[in-house]
């Protein structure tokens, strides 16, 4: 059977950008600086680089890379695609080294790229505001923690770990979110923002949860403490399946993840778990969904690498309630 990378856009630079082309401009080219559909003319000549365009409205020259995470960059497009189908096809993700030895460039352009992929798997604001859930669906709410633990931190000082909460609609889709902390101040804007009310709410025996469940239809939960996990239709199995495949790909993957870019790589692990082979969704379809997200999403590696800093979070913070 043959490979995937085999296929002609993985391996050919001008097959590479009319793939790409078809995939960002369905009804013809878009003009990226006066915005008219369908009327500019390919540029072709030994002096015309591959992919490029000129715009019969604002007579400016532009490619299908413009205003995406592509822009400014020096990688052939074939080999975009080739990263974006390993990134997309890897269920516990793609190391940066991997990427370095792959491509035989520096360690600042694979990570770089890396960073880049991952901001084109980020939800668009438009579906990411939409909330998740509504009348019959079921959605399971569940936290975690990332980060060493303290005995392997032999020359750092000690630090509490990152907390995750993750909202997972059941057969759907996930979203997660980085926290300065577990209780009600935090999480209640998360569930009022991205769950529907119209919902049934699964939890473990937490008493924040036990708070938010007032949001929802009807609130169920497991004690796990007990040794309950599942009581019927009653559990937190999808959530902490999520949490699996997250844990595993940070620590078996990329053994460290900085707190800075930890939104970043929850992004990633949501965008796969959101479109898995189980909702009838492969690594090809996944990939173009993939280069439609590069859309809007200019990164610089400045702004890469100047992220704001991580909410403060000083150790333990007491439980609240509702106002």
């Amino acid at each position: 059977m043959q490979s995937v990378l085999s296929r002609p856009e993985l391996q050919n630079e001008e097959a590479a950008l009319a793939y790409v082309e078809s995939k960002l401009w369905p009804d013809g080219p878009v003009c990226p600086k006066c915005g008219v559909i369908g009327k500019a003319g390919r540029l072709q000549g030994k002096s015309s680089r591959p992919g490029l365009w000129k715009c019969y409205g604002c007579r400016k020259q532009f490619t299908v890379r413009v205003g995406t995470v592509f822009e400014s960059s020096h990688a052939p497009m074939h080999i975009w695609l080739q990263v974006m189908y390993i990134a997309c096809s890897n269920k516990k993700g793609f190391p940066t080294r991997q990427v370095q030895r792959m491509l035989n460039c520096s360690m600042k352009t694979a990570w770089f790229m890396g960073h880049r992929i991952r901001e084109a798997m980020k939800e668009l604001p438009a579906s990411f505001t939409a909330p998740m859930g509504g009348p019959g669906a079921v959605i399971e709410q569940d936290e975690t923690y990332i980060g060493r633990k303290a005995e392997s931190r032999a020359y750092e000082p000690p630090a509490p770990k990152a907390p995750v909460v993750a909202l997972v609609q059941r057969g759907g889709g996930v979203r997660s979110f980085h926290v300065p902390y577990v209780n009600i101040q935090t999480l209640r804007p998360i569930i009022a923002k991205h769950a529907h009310p119209d919902s049934r709410y699964m939890t473990d025996s937490s008493r924040v949860a036990g708070n938010l469940g007032t949001w929802f239809v009807s609130h169920e939960a497991v004690d796990h403490s007990a040794g309950e996990y599942v009581r019927g239709d009653v559990y937190t199995n999808g959530v902490e399946g999520y949490f699996s495949i997250l844990k595993r790909g940070i620590y078996g993957v990329y053994f460290h993840v900085s707190e800075t870019h930890l939104h970043r790589y929850l992004a990633v692990f949501d965008f796969r778990h959101s479109n898995r082979a189980k909702l009838g969704i492969g690594d090809v379809q996944r990939t173009d969904l993939a280069i439609k997200g590069a859309v809007g999403k200019r990164l610089t590696y400045k702004t890469t690498r100047k992220q704001p800093p991580s909410p403060p979070r000083i150790g333990w913070a007491p439980l609240q309630t509702w106002d």
